[in-house]
């Protein structure tokens, strides 16, 4: 038997490691969702609505079943039932889209009606598009616009209104006041790796290769929807290129395990990029209201902000854009809504910084116009608005090192060398401007499990039902593990993305790292007392495991946020409508940082998506149709590498262990709130025009310099 100890080794988490599968990843070891083989798998092909409100009349499915290598046609006259009259794993029912292939009706362009399965993907897809679908097409409406008479105020996952003191009144008596409208388009996810699944049954399991956010979440779901014994789903996802939001339960995996329930053989589903624009969700445009009263030192007296954004009819998803200005500032009369319009296309769902980082565009940019009317400068009136607890909570903040990341960032910006004047700085064609804005996202934790165990070689071996989108999480867990076994990294495997690994947070809301890490610091507490028990390990090892959902059940209701201070120069030419992004700064405070390798990466990629969110992104819908111009990285417009200019993102340290164990608030978000508006409030600062629509295209730049008095 081998002794095992456990000395304390030099500290793993706060030092830079590369990541723990990255070989693997770049010599194409690390296999992804479509690249595992199975024996005698088959492939489906989904087959998408052409119309955007209607019904199936019939589809020609016998010439389809007749071409070469196809097995099967899936549609509303023979597909298995499944049942959705349930409450999923977020507290929400499922979107109806779930329910594939159950009934005639078709809520919008893009809604699945067949799926076509083969013995190779290329008869799938040619049998698929020469499937013939005949509709009794009815009207659509898609025209979304902040005047919608239809509009309503809904919870979503927060309240929908919030409400304290008298709003006309505190603007009345407001000596500067801001009244302005913003609005976002819309915005899909565009990860590396499209959505797949493979489902067989084996030994009475549905067995489920998947590329998710959270594999027991989406095992939870396939077993409410096919009524199966929680126990008898298995759901695994041991590389993910890439979320963002939009990989939860989507309709590939219901269709994959429809069809190999039918076939009784292996059968996967892949989205093309195509079908993603229809079937793994998006933000939805927003409309926006911003306004913000302040007496003469500056000091809100009233804010109020309503948004607007959209939702399918057949589900409501509510973008939470007023959720930044419920934390951020406070007023004598503070007012928000999120209000939702239900139209005939696809159901919006979380988008990395759902509600945050469309919502803080607006209100940031409001804030900086409200500097210039106060005549300060928006730090300084930000700094005056610092609240002291929750503006409509009341509740205490855990911490907030907001103002700390001011005043680095500042610093290091050159901030105190900036002319307030906005057109004042021009380098050749180019006028100059700098522009800041503020960023907070809420830190949360979810109940988590794990199992840890003492191998009879000294090593240990982790396993937890984490997902690791590209993040850098199985990284930064085996960091976490070590420094709680008190051992080196090396003697550390996790192995993560198993449902069968017992219940675990997703891979979402910035809450995966730190409910992930309490669950693996508890089991190593345990496991270390146990081995300070043993002499020596029996051949198969000590076991131990935990969970956490008492000790997060038990947490005092707090302000717990991760914040930071985004800061961009740019360089717009009027004459041709370019906007060039020189550099960018952001200055955060997300507690601890476990890996500052991966951290500074995550923190960059969110600042870098603000960029594109500011200058590029707009998903455009044609009105007779109901569909996408350009449903393709061909047709949606992303920042590519010669729009991103040097970008630095560094953090001070603000560690407040009060509230669990583990000090980490989370950093998957953080990075793009904010970006936008200090990119927006830059090219106020130097053109002297404010936009209040992304993205600033540079037609929008033309428009503007055309109508500017001296144009």
């Amino acid at each position: 038997m081998t002794t095992v100890t456990t000395a304390k080794a030099a500290g793993a988490v706060g030092t830079a490691h590369t990541r723990v599968e990255g070989r693997d990843k770049v010599t194409g070891a690390a296999r992804y969702a479509a690249d595992i083989p199975f024996a005698e798998l088959a492939h489906g092909w989904l087959v998408l609505s052409t119309v955007a409100q209607g019904r199936i009349r019939s589809l020609q499915t016998e010439s389809v079943l007749a071409m070469p290598g196809v097995l099967s046609v899936l549609h509303h006259h023979n597909a298995p039932h499944v049942e959705t009259d349930y409450i999923g794993a977020l507290g929400v029912p499922p979107d109806p889209t779930l329910a594939l292939f159950q009934h005639d009706r078709v809520p919008y362009l893009g809604w699945p009606v067949a799926l076509v399965v083969a013995e190779t993907p290329e008869q799938a897809r040619e049998a698929a598009e020469a499937l013939v679908v005949h509709y009794d097409q009815e009207p659509h409406d898609i025209a979304f616009a902040a005047d919608r008479p239809d509009a309503y105020a809904a919870d979503g996952i927060m309240p929908g209104v919030v409400r304290k003191g008298d709003l006309e009144a505190e603007l009345a008596a407001s000596a500067a006041v801001v009244d302005a409208e913003y609005s976002t388009p819309e915005e899909h996810h565009s990860m590396m790796e499209p959505h797949a699944a493979t489902a067989r049954w084996e030994d009475g399991r549905l067995d489920l290769v998947d590329s998710n956010q959270g594999a027991t979440w989406i095992a939870g779901e396939l077993a409410h929807l096919f009524s199966l014994d929680p126990a008898a789903v298995r759901v695994r996802s041991d590389h993910v290129g890439g979320g963002f939001g939009s990989k939860g339960v989507r309709a590939h995996q219901v269709a994959a395990a429809m069809a190999a329930t039918v076939l009784q053989r292996p059968v996967r589903v892949v989205m093309t990029r195509r079908q993603m624009f229809s079937l793994a969700g998006y933000r939805s445009p927003t409309a926006q209201r911003v306004r913000l009263g302040a007496d003469a030192d500056g000091r809100l007296r009233a804010l109020e902000h309503r948004s607007l954004s959209l939702t399918s009819r057949v589900f409501e998803f509510v973008e939470p854009s007023t959720s930044a200005a419920r934390v951020m500032y406070d007023a004598a009369a503070h007012h928000t809504a999120n209000e939702v319009v239900r139209l005939d296309v696809p159901t919006p769902t979380f988008m990395r910084a759902p509600g945050e980082a469309p919502g803080s565009f607006a209100l940031e940019s409001a804030i900086d116009e409200l500097a210039e009317k106060c005549g300060l400068d928006p730090i300084e009136l930000r700094v005056r608005n610092e609240p002291e607890q929750g503006p409509v909570s009341g509740e205490p903040f855990t911490d907030r090192d907001l103002l700390d990341c001011f005043r680095v960032g500042a610093r290091r910006f050159g901030w105190a060398d900036r002319d307030p004047r906005p057109g004042r700085r021009r380098e050749g064609r180019w006028l100059l401007g700098t522009g800041t804005a503020a960023a907070s996202f809420p830190s949360r934790a979810l109940p988590s499990s794990a199992t840890l165990t003492a191998e009879a070689d000294g090593s240990f071996t982790v396993r937890i039902a984490a997902s690791d989108v590209g993040t850098g999480a199985r990284t930064a867990l085996t960091l976490i593990a070590a420094d709680a076994l008190q051992v080196p990294a090396d003697r550390v495997r996790v192995h993560i993305g198993d449902s069968d690994f017992g219940p675990a947070s997703i891979a979402g809301g910035s809450m995966g790292t730190r409910s992930w890490a309490w669950a693996i610091m508890a089991a190593a507490r345990e496991l270390r007392e146990r081995l300070a028990l043993s002499a020596a390990l029996p051949p198969e090892g000590i076991t131990v495991r935990s969970n956490t959902a008492e000790a997060v059940g038990s947490l005092a209701p707090t302000e717990a946020h991760s914040y930071g201070a985004q800061f961009a120069e740019v360089a717009v030419d009027t004459s041709t409508g370019e906007v060039r992004v020189r550099r960018m700064l952001g200055i955060f405070s997300a507690g601890r940082i476990v890996n500052p390798l991966t951290a500074r990466s995550q923190l960059v990629g969110g600042m870098v998506w603000g960029v594109s969110m500011a200058l590029h992104e707009e998903a455009v819908r044609d009105r007779a149709t109901g569909g996408l111009y350009g449903p393709d990285l061909a047709g949606y417009h992303v920042a590519t590498h010669a729009d991103i200019p040097h970008i630095e993102a560094d953090w001070i340290e603000g560690i407040d262990e009060t509230d669990d164990p583990v000090g980490i608030k989370g950093i998957g978000e953080i990075g793009i709130v904010g970006a936008a508006a200090a990119v927006a409030n830059a090219v106020w600062h130097a053109t002297g025009v404010r936009h209040r629509s992304l993205p600033i295209r540079p037609d929008r730049i033309l428009a503007a310099a055309a109508e500017a008095p001296d144009a």
